[in-house]
């Protein structure tokens, strides 16, 4: 009996809101013009969050809010979400996690990236969701959501990278209708910091979370990691969550959570 073949994958990369971003479409609408327009109008929602959200761009709404010149009432009801969302993580965070950091001259920066990236690309995601018998993995910067939409379809397998030897796997996670989120500072350096005392995290060299959202799984990985040697403790309060941590020794600690 010969084994069935798996579906071919066919893959599109652009870059955006300064990452790669990656698609991944197998099925009934991976190669044809559906597929394509559904990637372009991705695209399309990406840009616009860039341009809404950019804390790179003086002229964005966020830069805009964050020096004062203009009111949320002046901005797209987007920014209003994105700063609740980030507030409400804040709290969860026991103040760890803050969309605003200390900026030059002692000055408070407006910086929501922390939330932006995972909810913009669970956003834009929501348009494979249209293409019938078409199975989707959309993916900024590593964080990305799958979904599974063909009956009897294999999981994504979605490695999780040695923060110490990028090229190298630690770990791959069967991914069905989830997200993925992995917080580090082996690519981008010390990006990440404790808000709570504005320090660069000791203790932890990366931290991956499995959930149903990659709003939430982008949030809790950075909320994790600014919690440095705290981070196992502080992800075991946060339900139906998996994924791996890796220490600065190089030791790797997988978790998973009950649902709430």
């Amino acid at each position: 009996m010969s084994a069935t073949p798996s579906p071919r994958v066919h893959r599109r990369v652009a870059q955006l809101m300064g990452m790669p971003i990656s698609l991944a479409l197998r099925g009934r609408h991976a190669a044809d013009a559906r597929g394509a327009a559904a990637w372009e109008e991705a695209l399309a929602i990406l840009a616009e969050v860039d341009r809404v959200f950019s804390t790179y761009r003086p002229d964005s709404y966020i830069s805009r809010l964050g020096r004062g010149e203009i009111r949320i009432d002046d901005c797209p009801p987007e920014v209003a979400e994105v700063l609740r969302l980030g507030e409400l993580a804040r709290v969860q965070s026991d103040g760890a996690f803050n969309v605003w950091r200390a900026g030059p001259e002692g000055k408070e920066m407006l910086d929501p990236s922390g939330v932006v990236k995972g909810w913009a690309v669970e956003r834009a995601a929501r348009i494979f969701h249209s293409l019938p018998g078409t199975d989707h993995c959309l993916s900024a910067g590593g964080d990305m959501v799958c979904r599974v939409a063909t009956p009897g379809a294999p999981a994504w397998r979605i490695g999780i990278e040695d923060p110490r030897t990028p090229n190298r796997i630690l770990a791959v996670v069967p991914v069905h209708n989830g997200a993925v989120a992995t917080s580090g500072l082996s690519h981008r350096g010390g990006h990440i910091r404790d808000a709570r005392t504005g320090e660069v995290p000791a203790g932890v060299a990366s931290v991956s979370v499995v959930g149903d959202s990659l709003t939430w799984a982008d949030i809790d990985a950075t909320a994790a990691f600014a919690h440095g040697r705290n981070a196992l403790r502080w992800l075991s309060t946060r339900p139906a969550r998996q994924g791996v941590v890796v220490w600065d020794d190089g030791i790797a600690e997988t978790y998973r959570t009950a649902a709430a």
